[in-house]
């Protein structure tokens, strides 16, 4: 694929995340809290309503603003929408009955499946054309998202909720499941109404970055971008997201001395990663995006180069998402991610505007290595 096709799906990509992390209003992200079956089948229940409401809402916005020319792709937008907030909600359905070798063969079938099936689908075009795929073939990498999502969420459907899915999945469920629907919805509404802003603005961050970039240097400089994090990111979403899953129930159920010894395991052992992942992609990072996907993406290897102290620190921070949902420190955690996201676009926007497409990357890593910092030293001693 041209990087134009990559700043066509980028663009689209970013705004189909920003409305999936939030389908469920995050209620998902309670299951593995829910003490009894009868609690995680009322909340399983009221998200199926709620991804099917966002279903619909991811439409209309489509048709809205793809006949406004806002938004490439935008026929894509419901079922990508709709397949991520599904597997969102069964990933945490298979974390809280720890099914771990589950969700090890969904992140596999989701990311794996993803990049292959789009890599055979560029391989196609390849042969039609002779050259790589531009702007109109965006859709090859669209289709392939919601495809690897719901063949990831195939292996986490074990066990059943109580009652079975036709009880979470009736149009109209049975009195009692409604009122305990209700019930988690007050119970747990901290998590719609601080989490889910939390997420949305983090996504929505990407966003208006990928804006800015499209503003300032046009959709080549949005696809090496898209690339150069995407890749860069893959190893905090598939090994980062692995550990979060597992350190979510053990935090949720620690007395306070034992989760903080965890979190500074966590720390101790992925900051030793990100120093090495840092480091390579300083040294080589131009070298090794040549070599990987061609002479005309080496302009994102010098990105991931300039990238790769905040590639680190996002590394680490990613699977530490659950700390705070698990401490009740939400309110606190979303007051800070504002900041960091202010700090984010800020220093994009300052770097764009002095040193082009480079000058924001450097920009960039070099305002978020104190707000991770700070964020670092504040969850390490956050009992004391």
């Amino acid at each position: 694929f041209a990087p134009q096709a990559f700043g066509a799906w980028t663009q689209f990509a970013t705004v189909a995340s920003a409305l999936a992390v939030a389908v469920c209003l995050r209620y998902e992200q309670a299951l593995p809290l829910a003490r009894t079956p009868r609690a995680a089948q009322a909340l399983l229940a009221l998200c199926w309503r709620l991804l099917l409401a966002a279903g619909v809402f991811a439409a209309v916005a489509g048709a809205l603003l793809g006949a406004a020319g806002w938004l490439p792709l935008a026929a894509w937008l419901a079922p990508t929408v709709v397949a991520m907030g599904l597997l969102q909600a069964l990933t945490m359905w298979a974390a809280r009955a720890e099914r771990f070798h589950a969700l090890a063969a969904s992140r596999v079938l989701q990311w794996g499946g993803a990049a292959a099936l789009q890599v055979v689908l560029g391989w196609w075009l390849w042969r039609r054309s002779g050259a790589p795929a531009g702007e109109e073939a965006a859709w090859a990498l669209a289709l392939a998202v919601p495809l690897a999502a719901l063949a990831a969420a195939v292996p986490l459907l074990k066990p059943a909720p109580l009652g079975g899915w036709r009880s979470v999945c009736l149009p109209l469920p049975k009195a009692r499941l409604r009122r305990r629907m209700a019930a988690a919805a007050q119970r747990w509404r901290d998590f719609a109404l601080l989490n889910t802003p939390h997420a949305f603005l983090g996504m929505a961050q990407d966003a208006l970055a990928v804006a800015l970039l499209a503003g300032f240097e046009g959709a080549p400089a949005a696809g090496f971008w898209g690339l150069a994090l995407r890749y860069l990111k893959a190893p905090a979403t598939l090994a980062g997201g692995a550990l979060a899953q597992a350190l979510y129930p053990r935090l949720a159920a620690a007395q306070p001395a034992e989760a903080q010894r965890l979190v500074r395991q966590v720390l101790l052992l992925l900051g030793a990663l990100a120093l090495v992942l840092a480091l390579v992609l300083l040294v080589a990072g131009p070298m090794l995006f040549a070599w990987v996907f061609g002479e005309p993406w080496r302009e994102a290897g010098r990105l991931a180069r300039a990238l790769a102290p905040y590639i680190g620190a996002h590394f680490v921070a990613s699977p530490l998402a659950p700390v705070t949902m698990a401490w009740g420190a939400q309110a606190w955690a979303l007051r800070l991610a504002l900041v960091g996201q202010a700090v984010f676009l800020v220093a994009l926007a300052v770097g764009l505007t002095l040193g082009g497409l480079q000058g924001g990357a450097w920009a960039v890593s070099a305002a978020m290595l104190p707000y991770f910092g700070y964020y670092f030293w504040r969850l390490s001693h956050w009992y004391k």
